[in-house]
């Protein structure tokens, strides 16, 4: 069909839409209820096995259908685009500042923190291990309740006035036992955020987009991680002293505020699910939704009474490839502790404490730069494995290296790769659980959160490896991580085998639970090939 069109405008859509009107009357549609009665009218059903229940094929609607290949592509890069505005940079500034309220105590140990409070043997670093308790208690039930309401633009802001009043509290403690409660209470609300934060992207974006967008979510957390640094040492330079209070409780005051007034902006900016959303026109509303069928040949959220608890939770647990992937982001969690404790371990160069604080931030300025080429390239190539396990590598260089010297030289060169080496190829296994793992969305959540609670609980244990009775090498801590990331290299291994011989079955028109066999998808690339996993 002929049209014209206005470049970088949806208006195209609207024209489609009302020549489709005009030529068949009985068919057109108005709102989203009557696109959901056309889709079941122009949907057939096919059995890719006689043994399995019949699989409905849906069809484009027509805006989508009528458009061609090269229109379609660039509606879409346009919508993409749009989605990206609205969405990243409000979610990057959001985890900035859930990992620095998090990460902030390990600054606050130069800060003067440990003094003032007297912490005494280990008490300080279980007041750093216990935050991870209540992250990890409260992600899973949190992941399925957000899924639930399907209302992420309110449930992720309040979570986040909630942790920032918490944080800004801590300036407050006057000992251990006050210290520790806040630090679990912290935790708990903090654990909402990063994986809803994951399952609201992967409701957004396809397989093929969500490497590099996780990755740019992932960044908020490595540039916490060079801002705390820069910050901690212009207020202990500045502010230790400063009415009455020293140079650590001004730093969780003004983290807290700052966190405060940033979710408040999010409640006018972080938009629902594409189905319930209403920031986008109609039409590239539907192109939203659309796109998410094509890619994993199923709608991805329709409504909250189709999203149940426990379902989602069976669905996970009983999927093999979830279990193989707790194992790998297990490993590289456990590996990446390194940074729960990295002033400390950069303070065992001898430098004095600001000088310090300001060394630990161009590792994680290298961890963005590589994170960010290493995500893009993953998400060009449509490669996961090697994305993921050539970083590693590095990562294990890293650690022998810190364990077996004590010369300035070699121990920072091996602390600017540690940071590069784990977390370059842990984002791109942060979609990887998305892309394996695509449906129903009850299931990815509860996967999704799962998955991040279990990888967390290393960081119950690591704190303790750290001592300072341990540095400057710290030899045990340096190789668990260098064993852990060895075994993430061969779970991922495992899992590529897996996921291989699951697109060999799909190749032959066998049914696997969780994909859509050949014949069975929608329209486009989908339909030709089928759904498959992405290695």
């Amino acid at each position: 069909m002929a049209t014209s069109h206005q470049p970088g405008r949806f208006g195209s859509l609207w024209k489609l839409k009302k020549q489709n009107e005009a030529a068949a009357p009985n068919s057109r549609f108005r709102n989203s209820e009557k696109l959901d009665i056309e889709h079941l009218s122009n949907t057939s059903f096919d059995r890719a096995d006689a043994s399995q229940p019949a699989r409905r094929r849906r069809e484009a609607p027509p805006l989508v259908r009528d458009l061609g290949p090269e229109e379609r592509a660039r509606l879409e890069m346009v919508l993409v685009k749009k989605i990206d505005l609205r969405l990243l940079p409000m979610l990057i500034l959001m985890y900035l500042m859930n990992y620095l309220d998090r990460n902030n105590i390990a600054a606050a140990r130069l800060a003067g923190l440990e003094e003032e409070l007297e912490l005494t043997g280990t008490e300080y670093l279980t007041c750093v291990s216990i935050l991870f308790v209540g992250y990890i208690l409260m992600q899973v039930p949190s992941n399925l309740f957000m899924n639930k309401i399907g209302k992420p633009s309110l449930y992720l802001p309040t979570c986040m006035v909630i942790w920032g009043v918490i944080s800004a509290a801590t300036a407050a403690a006057e000992n251990f036992g006050g210290l520790l409660a806040i630090r679990f209470f912290l935790g708990f609300v903090e654990a909402a955020y990063f994986p809803g934060c994951l399952f609201f992207l992967s409701s957004w974006y396809t397989r093929k987009e969500l490497g590099f967008r996780t990755a740019i979510l992932y960044s908020g957390s490595l540039l916490s991680g060079a801002f705390s640094g820069l910050i901690t040492a212009g207020i202990t330079g500045g502010m230790d002293g400063k009415r009455g209070l020293r140079a650590w409780r001004w730093l969780f005051i003004i983290e807290g505020v700052i966190t405060i007034v940033i979710a408040f902006a999010a409640y006018f900016v972080l938009p629902n699910f594409p189905r319930t959303t209403t920031w986008l026109t109609e039409d590239e509303r539907q192109l939203a939704i659309w796109r998410l069928d094509e890619d994993i040949g199923e709608d991805d959220w329709t409504g909250s009474q189709n999203q149940t608890f426990w379902n989602g939770m069976k669905l996970a647990f009983q999927d093999i490839k979830m279990w193989n992937l707790m194992v790998i982001l297990f490993c590289f969690v456990a590996s990446g502790t390194v940074t729960n404790l990295f002033p400390t371990i950069v303070g065992t160069l001898g430098y004095t404490n600001i000088v310090s604080l300001l060394l630990t931030v161009p590792p994680y300025v290298l961890g963005v730069i590589t994170t960010f080429l290493n995500s893009w390239h993953a998400d060009r190539t449509g490669e996961r494995y090697f994305h993921i396990t050539l970083p590693l590598y590095f990562a294990v260089i890293a650690f022998i290296i810190a364990a077996a010297t004590i010369k300035t030289g070699p121990r920072y060169l091996a602390m600017m790769l540690m940071i590069p080496g784990v977390y370059t190829g842990y984002v791109v296994a942060l979609a990887w659980i998305s892309n394996t793992l695509p449906r129903p969305p009850a299931k990815r959540a509860a996967a999704l959160a799962a998955i991040n609670a279990v990888s967390n609980a290393s960081s119950i244990y690591a704190s303790y490896m750290y001592p300072e009775s341990a540095g400057p090498r710290y030899v045990v801590a340096m190789c668990v991580n260098c064993v852990t990331a060895f075994i993430a290299i061969v779970a991922a291994t495992v899992l590529r085998f897996t996921l291989v011989h699951l697109n060999k079955k799909l190749d032959r028109g066998e049914v696997v639970e969780g994909a859509v066999a050949v014949g069975e998808a929608v329209p486009g690339e989908a339909a030709r090939k089928g759904f498959r996993f992405v290695l």
